[in-house]
């Protein structure tokens, strides 16, 4: 529709894969080298994983396009086989007969290991190429560990690529899975484009759908807007590239500028992927007066005192509880904290048992009136909500379990039945997601590393824990200079879990979220028991769809998180009820 407005051959930014529009970044090239090392190789497995829409497509078609003219190849692009499915498709795409025999895993492991070997005969290659792999279940990979046994006394018969996403990484990780996961000869994970690659990559489409090198459509501005958005992944780009250029030809305007990508990106990612949320005030006091509840009574979710004033009563009862976390996460009492990080000693304040609920919910609106109309404080050099990495660390567990803190702040394995949640966010809308307090990752103005721990998020403003044991409000667009997306929570884990949990997986992890969901659903029978089902499969993606998660049907942590949030087991909740 519109490459013809702006001079162009066709549209530059489909999401077909085209092999004209090839765009081979460094990690790009790396990636197919180290395919066509593994396939080279001589057997064994090959592994590349990347997130969704960041090439692996691509880079397929550039490894089928330079196997040698002696290879076979058999591509399954559809995971979800049990293992006799998946050899029957193997020999299909081979094309072995094995009509009118018994169909059963020897006849068909016979009929392949006798092609292999007549292959190999004939001084040809054969490769299996395996798509999606994250979906496969363990009696599919251990059948598909157990091909690679086909071998002569020089040469595995069979070399077998795997690609998949993220995941399958951290599955191939797990105990029963380490004979398969010592066989990969190679092994690569595509990482999204950086801020330079996304703006080679749009020239490259560009100037291959015939935009002359004397113009440019994407700006310097909009890029950098656009990277924001997508976190360099390819598809995405495409996505909201012709978009973006899509409303330029609606305004008769020669390029894309900033206010456009912004409305592109509400249009295909949604009013959350550019827009922080409306002020909530007004449902909050119209109809989220439970909600409000919930606040006031959570220590970590109120407002602290200001200097010179005596606090409410809510946020005096948040304060004492936070400020005993604080001292206890920086050690012995009489270690007096730095000068500009201490506050005023609170004054006394009424026993809270003595308000009744619905002057606790009056409180709490009114406060949050106050704070939604006041103006933000300003930020001092030091201001007392900043804290080290460790004092933040310290503070989150100190707020979520009672057991002796980790000397990491953010440890890999769980530790007392808390794990560690690390990720990268490009808007503060993806953390709404999250009832619990987290640790944001800042960097100073000085370049110095520094952290705070996110209690809750109100309208423009954020509520921070300080160091002198109270809460602060901080405007947004003060704390946006300071943080590159980077926060880290905590979370109560299911015995035994250790990884995604997936169709066909085994083990004491399995058995716990299926309790979890049975008792979502008030069900006294769980859909399973150690074995992970095809009823507990559903179960979980009808859950993720509800949940606006990826219905993908696999346990992984953010499922977790919302059925933690959902079953009242999350570990913010249990401290939000002992502050009581």
């Amino acid at each position: 529709m519109y490459h013809q407005y702006f001079g162009l051959k066709e549209a530059p930014f489909s999401i077909a894969v085209n092999p004209r529009y090839l765009f081979m970044s460094p990690r790009h090239r790396d990636a197919l080298a180290h395919l066509l090392y593994g396939v080279g190789a001589g057997g064994g497995f090959i592994l590349l994983t990347g997130e969704v829409g960041t090439g692996k497509t691509t880079i397929n078609r550039c490894l089928l396009e330079q196997l040698p003219d002696d290879t076979d190849i058999a591509i399954i692009l559809n995971p979800a086989l049990d293992a006799l499915e998946l050899l029957a498709s193997v020999c299909d795409e081979l094309g072995i007969d094995y009509a009118g025999e018994a169909t059963s895993l020897k006849t068909l492991t016979d009929k392949l290991h006798a092609f292999l070997l007549a292959n190999h005969a004939r001084g040809r290659k054969t490769v299996l190429l395996i798509d999606e792999a994250q979906h496969l279940n363990f009696d599919v990979l251990e059948q598909i560990r157990l091909l690679t046994n086909l071998e002569t006394n020089h040469e595995k018969l069979l070399q077998i690529v795997l690609i998949g996403q993220p995941e399958l990484a951290s599955l191939l990780q797990r105990p029963e899975l380490r004979q398969l996961n010592q066989r990969i000869t190679a092994r690569y994970n595509l990482e999204p484009l950086n801020p330079e690659e996304t703006r080679a990559y749009i020239r490259h489409r560009l100037q291959v759908a015939g935009l002359t090198a004397d113009r440019e459509l994407f700006p310097a501005a909009a890029v950098r807007d656009i990277h924001r958005l997508t976190r360099g992944i390819p598809r995405l780009i495409n996505v909201l590239c012709d978009r973006a250029l899509l409303g330029a030809y609606g305004q008769n305007k020669g390029r894309v500028d900033r206010v456009m990508v912004a409305t592109a990106a509400r249009e295909v990612m949604g009013e959350g992927a550019v827009q922080r949320p409306r002020s909530r005030l007004g449902w909050a006091l119209a109809g989220g007066v439970v909600i409000l509840a919930a606040i006031g009574a959570g220590g970590w979710w109120q407002l602290s005192q200001q200097p010179g004033r005596a606090p409410e009563s809510g946020a005096a009862q948040a304060a004492e509880p936070v400020a005993a976390a604080v001292n206890k996460a920086r050690g012995p009492a009489d270690t007096p904290a730095p000068a500009h990080m201490q506050s005023p000693a609170p004054s006394p304040t009424p026993n809270p048992a003595q308000q009744s609920f619905q002057g606790a919910v009056q409180t709490s609106a009114q406060t949050a009136a106050a704070e939604a109309s006041s103006e933000p404080q300003p930020v001092t050099s030091h201001p007392a909500w900043e804290m080290t990495p460790a004092e933040a660390g310290l503070l989150l567990w100190r707020l979520q379990s009672a057991a002796t803190p980790p000397l990491a702040v953010c440890p890999a394995e769980p530790v007392n039945g808390l794990g560690c949640y690390r990720d990268q966010v490009q808007t503060w809308d993806a953390l709404l997601a999250y009832d619990r307090p987290l640790v944001l990752e800042l960097v100073t103005p000085e370049r110095f590393r520094a952290a705070a721990v996110l209690l809750g998020l109100s309208g423009q403003q954020a509520r921070l824990a300080t160091v002198g044991g109270g809460v602060q409000s901080v405007a947004l667009r003060e704390l946006a200079g300071l943080w590159q997306g980077e926060y880290y929570l905590l979370w109560q884990v299911p015995d035994g879990y250790r990884g995604p949990l997936a169709l066909g997986d085994s083990g004491p992890a399995v058995a716990a979220v299926a309790k979890m969901f049975a008792r979502l659903d008030g069900q006294p029978q769980a859909l399973a028991q150690n074995q992970f089902n095809r009823a507990l499969k559903s179960r979980v993606e009808l859950f993720q769809q509800a949940n606006q998660l990826d219905n993908d049907g696999v346990v992984g942590v953010r499922t977790l998180l919302k059925l933690n949030e959902l079953l009242g087991i999350d570990p913010s909740r249990a401290q939000s009820e002992k502050l009581l």
